[in-house]
């Protein structure tokens, strides 16, 4: 009884470098794809998030009546075009402040927005006090909080006077002054 079992066959070396060149080839082709696709998602993410450090916040000077439209001593509703609006804003372009006339030539411009959660707030003259509807924030005459959730006193605009015109800076954020 002869056994002739054959020997298992080993491929060539020929087969066995096209093997593995292939499957070098095809790694080399997924990670340099995946490369790419990562590269071209990730460098619009990165660019937006890094455009803020980079980009000068517009700041515009915007008239709001003239002097002699506000009285020493009353707090008004003035409304203007927002430093960065969008071509399709429509009215929602436009934000307000309160202003302020304290002396002949002193103004002062507080941001409508309350600084907790941003609702606008509003003006009480007989109080002499900001009221924010939504979560009970109240702020003094000069802007700091009285009492409520607001962590910071109402942000401020500077103000200027030119040629007879009062003028609110104003920029997407207000810059708090107090």
């Amino acid at each position: 009884m002869s056994t002739d079992t054959p020997e298992p066959t080993r491929p060539p070396e020929r087969e066995k470098l096209n093997i593995t060149t292939r499957r070098r080839f095809l790694t080399v082709l997924s990670i340099g794809l995946g490369t790419l696709a990562a590269g071209l998602i990730g460098i619009p993410i990165l660019g937006f998030l890094a455009a803020p450090l980079v980009e000068k916040v517009p700041r515009f000077w915007r008239p709001v009546g003239s002097i002699e439209k506000f009285k020493v001593g009353a707090t008004v509703e003035v409304t203007f075009v927002d430093a960065s609006p969008l071509p399709w804003a429509g009215v929602a372009a436009k934000t307000a402040a309160w202003l302020r006339r304290s002396g002949d030539q002193e103004f002062i411009a507080f941001s409508v927005d309350c600084t907790h959660l941003g609702c606008p707030v509003r003006w009480l003259a007989d109080a002499e006090l900001f009221l924010c509807p939504c979560h009970g924030g109240v702020y003094y005459a000069n802007g700091k909080v009285a009492s409520g959730p607001p962590p910071k006193p109402l942000p401020r605009y500077p103000v200027r006077l030119h040629n007879g015109q009062v003028e609110v800076q104003t920029s997407p954020v207000p810059i708090t002054t107090s």
